[in-house]
């Protein structure tokens, strides 16, 4: 396949993970630009950055990290859209941009007839707010979902404008329903794996060790997390819990009570995360609130069986009892209950393991991502 049918997208994006969506565009001459502020990791020869907003925030990433430097993202977002509006513009009939960076992207593309794209890591905007708030409510009284309300605005109105979103599990796509969006603009997509990295485990290794991988925070649900794998020690004391990811504020209150009570990797590079998942019985991720995960994919391709959530994207990729568990991700002994079954029945986890890989590897590279995206693309500029 070298060519997908006259599609000519423009990627734009921040950051996240559309640099290897481009990169799968490029390789079947699809791509018309990738714009971003991050380097250009995968490579990608269309690739324009955002040096202003990157020279802007680079003191924040390496001296404020954490809530200072979510709070210079949003003050210096003015750079951001003032660079976006000066750029030239491609030749391009798709625009696929992340939601809350798309509203400048849909001007022009509304007036070139360009098919308009947002690319949604999360659930609806009212979904992804009222779930996290809950979660600090409950326990963390006072703290408030940092992401500023007109950001939330332009994510609602991006949404309204969209030809077409891009959502990468089945609790997404609901979501966007129950919010009013018609389920015909709604494309389930889950992300994909970089398979020359993520490899299977070769056994199951013989003390039960779990991992857990994401910012340690509130919407992630480690605080119940934390209490199931209390409950777990319990029951098998040599078990252990690796969490892999930094802290959010929103677990200040919680963080005293759980620190030395397992393993933490603030920062992990891709190697050394696949390497590590290949040592673990299990992932467990009871998020509260996700599109699907990226680690979660990964932990799939590296064989892993994957205890999770509706909310976390798990029932999109895993059916009950065969690539893993879902659970309630608010009842720590749902959640418990799981990573036992898993650590008492080695041959159930390898059973497992092997599913979860043929779910999460097989014909599910970036390549297999983007071509997705552009098999849709082409469907609906042709029809």
């Amino acid at each position: 396949m070298n060519t997908m049918n006259g599609s000519k997208v423009l990627v734009i994006s921040p950051g996240w993970w559309l640099a290897h969506t481009a990169k799968g565009f490029e390789a079947r001459n699809a791509l018309a630009a990738l714009w971003m502020a991050n380097k250009n990791s995968t490579g990608v020869k269309k690739y324009r950055r955002c040096w202003p907003f990157h020279l802007a925030m680079k003191p924040f990433y390496h001296c404020a990290p954490g809530i200072w430097a979510e709070h210079a993202f949003y003050a210096l977002f003015p750079i951001w859209r003032a660079w976006v509006k000066r750029q030239l513009w491609p030749e391009t009939n798709v625009v696929q941009a992340i939601i809350g960076y798309a509203s400048e992207p849909f001007d022009i593309a509304e007036k070139i007839g360009a098919l308009k794209v947002v690319d949604c890591p999360n659930s609806h905007p009212l979904s992804y707010f009222g779930f996290w708030q809950r979660e600090c409510d409950l326990w963390c009284p006072g703290e408030k979902v940092p992401i500023p309300q007109w950001m939330f605005a332009r994510m609602n109105r991006e949404l309204e404008r969209a030809d077409m979103i891009i959502v990468q599990s089945n609790f997404c796509r609901d979501s966007m329903i129950w919010n009013g969006i018609p389920a015909e603009k709604v494309m389930v997509n889950p992300m994909g794996v970089d398979t020359s990295i993520f490899k299977p485990r070769e056994t199951v290794p013989p003390k039960p060790r779990f991992i857990a991988v994401g910012t340690i925070c509130l919407r992630k649900g480690h605080q119940y997390l934390f209490r199931a794998f209390e409950i777990v020690k319990k029951e098998m004391p040599e078990a252990e819990l690796i969490c892999a990811g930094g802290y959010k504020t929103d677990f200040r209150r919680e963080r005293p009570k759980w620190e030395g009570s397992f393993t933490h990797f603030p920062h992990l590079s891709h190697p050394e995360l696949a390497k590590l998942l290949q040592t673990c019985t299990a992932f467990v991720f009871p998020s509260q609130e996700e599109g699907i995960a990226r680690a979660q994919m990964e932990a799939l391709a590296a064989g892993l069986p994957v205890i999770g959530t509706h909310e976390g994207g798990a029932t999109t990729v895993v059916e009950n009892g065969v690539e893993g568990f879902i659970v309630r991700g608010r009842d720590p002994q749902n959640i418990a209950d799981a990573m036992l079954r898993l650590a008492r029945d080695p041959g159930l986890c390898q059973r497992m393991g092997e599913a979860a890989h043929k779910k999460g590897a097989v014909r599910n590279t970036w390549q297999d991502y983007a071509d997705r995206l552009l098999s849709e693309y082409t469907r609906r500029l042709n029809g």
